[in-house]
């Protein structure tokens, strides 16, 4: 799966994370709740 370029600099926030569920690509932030995204 092609990961949007909006996900991979919110892959840069310090504290988050790249999580695959379910053939999803979500971005999740505990530090900072709201760089959340989802892709497929």
């Amino acid at each position: 799966m092609k990961v949007r370029s909006s996900i991979r600099s919110l892959k840069n926030q310090p504290g988050s994370q790249v999580v695959k569920r379910k053939g999803r690509i979500y971005v999740i932030n505990k530090q900072n709740p709201r760089f959340k995204a989802r892709q497929g």
